[in-house]
């Protein structure tokens, strides 16, 4: 037992990104006939059985992993025993194990929802899934910049997929649109960090936060510029405005449980904002930008979200534009940078989440009971389950409008005490609180077309109308109702528990702003105290490997303090370059013995 607790704390946090990872090659290798013979497959248990154990494995990782974090202890994992910024490495804080949480507090019901036939409408639905959450729990632990474009495209790479799951016309085009979108977006991405590490040096999170202060003038400015441009990406990512009109009309064709769990990805974009420009690129020059442009994004995109809502004549496109409003709240939050708002920013993005991915299934179960009339704002045949529809719909109105007692209403609360000492304060709170408004009139629209005018169902047994409606099911799809209860039910015990939460989210903005305890825990010192890093940048510096034949390396003599012993004295490490190191350390103690002492 000891033996196993030993080596799930040496190897903390990478089981996260390799649980969905070994899941997901498990399930290709398992094969997939076509979507037409899913349902009578032999091996169609046994995917459900696999998709199911990883998921909550996933689930009792990251909760142990939250659990872990809170005691505020930063974990570091180096891929291949190099230490940053040299090599890979990967950061378990408290943001990341928050992070990690909700994507599998999300993944696992709607999970569980999509294995009652929605997984028979096309092939390899579960090893993208977990393709997906392999990405998404890469990009939330990497503390690598390449990385983090690594996992974007690992989880984007299923996204395309997933979105076309179930075929249809208008998934494919605009499965197109959105393909398209996310490979400027990604071909943006690269650039940027040619930009940075062009002018840095490095793309280590702890150790760019570290260097663009010392840069000179033309540098910092090269750097400052690759992290506006990752900001751009990141926009496109999260759905801000102006560039954010993609989401609405994309998420609105993808099937039930893809839109529902498609609401976390915006929230990648989200997260790398807070965690790239927020905090890596903490210079003067990067937050005054960011600050001077981020509030007025966040207040276009949260007052164009509502406004498009009330005009919407979609159920699907509305649930989208009150997601893309949802968004311009938190980044109205985040643009306040203090700790304070960015608490508030991490309660309200949860309550945005779980309650944007209800009510896309939600959805589902009014398309199912309205017919031909699908998701149109029309007036239509009253649902055979009209009442409990009804109350489920006042439920996640009241939710997502913000009112009291729920979690919307809190949050807005915790992001309008944010705003004390903003000279901002009466915009903010006036937009806010408009917002709120506007959402409460766009559900009373919605509402009064989808019950309140609801026509009688037809009582002419001979009538065409009639056989159609009594075709209709009954009850809501399978597992539909329950797994919508499961996410209200969790978003209600969240609100119980907002204290403590709040507290952990308080404390989470505290360590993120804290880059002097990254660097400590991240980056390596020799025996002087210094950190040793990449700076200054010698572009034609190749260092020896075990291959590369007998060259000088005059930085052999920080080896020793970036790799573990173990590697140190292996079979990798050359005697050539042991001798180097030798040396060089022999010649730096004499050095020091024979440097004169320093006078009274």
């Amino acid at each position: 037992m000891n033996d196993f607790f030993h080596f799930w704390i040496q190897h903390t946090p990478i089981f996260s990104i390799l649980i969905p990872a070994f899941t997901a090659f498990i399930l290709v290798l398992l094969g997939n006939p076509g979507s037409g013979s899913l349902a009578h497959d032999w091996r169609q248990p046994w995917r459900r059985g696999i998709s199911y154990l990883s998921s909550f494995l996933g689930l009792t990782t990251a909760i142990i992993y939250l659990i872990f974090a809170s005691s505020g202890q930063i974990t570091t994992y180096s891929l291949s025993e190099w230490s940053a910024p040299f090599g890979i490495v990967l950061v378990l804080d408290r943001l990341s194990a928050f992070m990690l949480v909700l994507t599998y507090t999300l993944s696992v019901p709607v999970m569980w929802f999509a294995s009652k036939e929605w997984d028979e409408r096309g092939r390899y639905f579960h090893a993208m899934m977990h393709f997906l959450l392999m990405g998404l729990c890469g990009a939330f632990l990497t503390g690598d910049l390449f990385n983090l474009f690594v996992f974007f495209e690992i989880l984007l790479m299923a996204s395309y997929v997933l979105l076309l799951h179930g075929q249809g016309k208008a998934r494919f085009q605009l499965g197109i649109h959105y393909v398209t979108i996310n490979l400027f977006a990604s071909a943006l991405f690269l650039i940027g960090l040619g930009m940075i590490y062009g002018s840095v040096g490095s793309l280590n999170m702890a150790d760019v936060a570290r260097l663009i202060p010392l840069l000179e003038a033309d540098q910092h400015r090269l750097a400052v510029a690759g992290g506006l441009l990752l900001f751009v990406v990141f926009a496109i990512k999260s759905a801000m405005l102006p560039v954010g009109f993609w989401l609405p009309k994309t998420y609105a064709v993808a099937a039930t449980p893809i839109a529902a769990i498609f609401t976390i990805m915006t929230k990648v974009g989200i997260y790398s904002i807070l965690r790239i420009n927020g905090t890596v690129f903490d210079d003067p020059m990067s937050k005054a930008i960011l600050q001077n442009w981020l509030l007025p994004l966040g207040i276009i995109t949260s007052l164009y979200g509502v406004i498009g809502a009330m005009g919407s004549e979609r159920l699907r496109r509305f649930v989208g534009f009150m997601i893309l409003s949802s968004i311009g709240t938190i980044l109205i939050s985040i643009s306040l940078f203090n700790t304070q708002a960015w608490a508030a920013a991490l309660y309200y993005l949860v309550h945005s989440t779980i309650i944007g991915a209800a009510f896309y299934i939600l959805c589902g179960w009014i398309t199912s009971q309205r017919g031909v009339f699908k998701d149109q704002l029309q007036v239509a045949p009253q649902m055979k389950q009209h009442t409990v529809v009804s109350i489920v719909f006042f439920l996640i109105a009241l939710m997502m409008a913000g009112l009291p007692p729920f979690s919307g209403f809190f949050g807005k609360v915790l992001i309008l005490q944010a705003t004390a000492h903003s000279p901002y304060q009466i915009l903010i709170i006036i937009v806010v609180l408009l917002v709120s408004l506007l959402s409460i009139i766009a559900f009373t629209r919605v509402g009064f077309i989808l019950f309140w005018r609801a026509t009688r169902p037809e009582e002419n047994p001979e009538s065409e109308e009639y056989k159609r409606y009594q075709m209709l099911p009954a009850h809501a799809p399978k597992r539909n109702d329950k797994v919508i209860y499961i996410l209200l039910s969790g978003l209600i015990i969240y609100v119980i528990c907002s204290n403590p939460v709040y507290q952990y989210v308080y404390a989470t903005a505290e360590q993120m702003q804290n880059n002097t305890l990254y660097n400590e825990i991240l980056l390596k010192a020799d025996e002087q105290g210094n950190v040793i890093s990449v700076q200054p940048f010698d572009p034609e510096y190749l260092p020896e490997t075990k291959y590369g034949g007998e060259t000088v390396d005059p930085n052999a003599h920080l080896i020793p303090y970036l790799i573990a012993p173990d590697t140190l004295s292996g079979e990798h490490i050359s005697d050539y370059k042991l001798q180097q190191i030798q040396q060089q350390h022999a010649d730096s103690e004499e050095n020091t013995e024979l440097k004169p002492a320093e006078g009274p």
